[in-house]
């Protein structure tokens, strides 16, 4: 039996997830419970140890399927791209349907509908947030913190240029495994704009250059760029916009002078891939 990707398919040797029932052998099947993420951010490691490789980032109110908890770890599949891996449990709350999400790169969340009282955390671009009432200028959520209104707009209206989103991160750090705005990696910069536009996008670059878009020979503004292990997006005809480990951070260079480093890194340009 050939197993599935265990990146996208919660299964281990001694557990899996009940809908892979007949995909995979398991001495037990388990449902899952859904929970909320309610830290900043949540670092989804490969293994249960705090040391481990960060594969991923949970977004503040995004979910996560959680199939099993062991101490202080809960291992589980997010229900925003499907990735699977260990998160603290004690970041993880109740569960709640997201009316809205941020599309500020940063924000504060308050005590109080006033820009005074004390800022309880700061959540990155892409947040799910659960509206409860509006106070002008904040938003109410429903744990009863306050949020800044224009900061936030509601699931389904979508940002229109991904482009024009992607350019606000420029010189944000790269993080390995990163989603957030004060760390991303190549592939996680796509799938934050992309998502910001209502758009879906599995979180590596291998999965992305499997099913976005369609192939073109020559790369124009809003492409997609790939080598083995990297992912670019053209910010226009002449320009390559990427998180990258060699500036170590979100930059915009000349096409040309990035492909010629990126060769000897990784290869040959594998696909360039224009989206609908």
């Amino acid at each position: 039996m050939t197993k599935p990707d265990p990146r996208l398919n919660p299964w281990r040797d001694d557990l899996a997830a009940d809908h892979l029932r007949g995909e995979v052998d398991a001495p037990r099947y388990v449902k899952g419970t859904d929970y909320q993420v309610i830290a900043p951010v949540s670092a989804l490691r490969r293994a249960a140890a705090h040391g481990a490789m960060q594969d991923s980032q949970l977004l503040f109110g995004e979910l996560i399927r959680v199939y099993d908890t062991q101490g202080v770890w809960s291992w589980g599949q997010s229900q925003s791209d499907d990735y699977v891996g260990y998160v603290l449990s004690e970041d993880l709350g109740v569960s709640e349907k997201p009316t809205h999400y941020l599309t500020a790169l940063r924000s504060f969340i308050y005590t109080d509908a006033d820009i005074k009282s004390r800022p309880l955390m700061a959540i990155s671009c892409g947040a799910r947030l659960t509206i409860v009432a509006h106070k002008p200028p904040f938003y109410e959520l429903s744990n009863g913190a306050y949020i800044f209104d224009a900061h936030v707009a509601a699931i389904g209206d979508w940002q229109k240029d991904y482009v024009a989103v992607a350019r606000q991160f420029i010189g944000m750090p790269y993080l390995w495994g990163g989603r957030e705005s004060t760390g991303l990696d190549c592939s996680g910069l796509v799938q934050t704009i992309l998502m910001q536009c209502g758009l879906a996008c599995p979180r590596d670059s291998d999965m992305q250059e499997q099913v976005l878009g369609r192939s073109v020979e020559t790369a124009q503004a809003g492409d997609l760029v790939f080598w083995k292990g990297h992912v670019g997006l053209m910010s226009d005809d002449k320009n390559l916009l990427h998180a990258n480990a060699t500036t170590m951070n979100v930059c915009q260079e000349d096409f040309a002078t990035a492909c010629a480093r990126i060769e000897k890194i990784a290869g040959p340009v594998r696909a360039i891939k224009r989206l609908s």
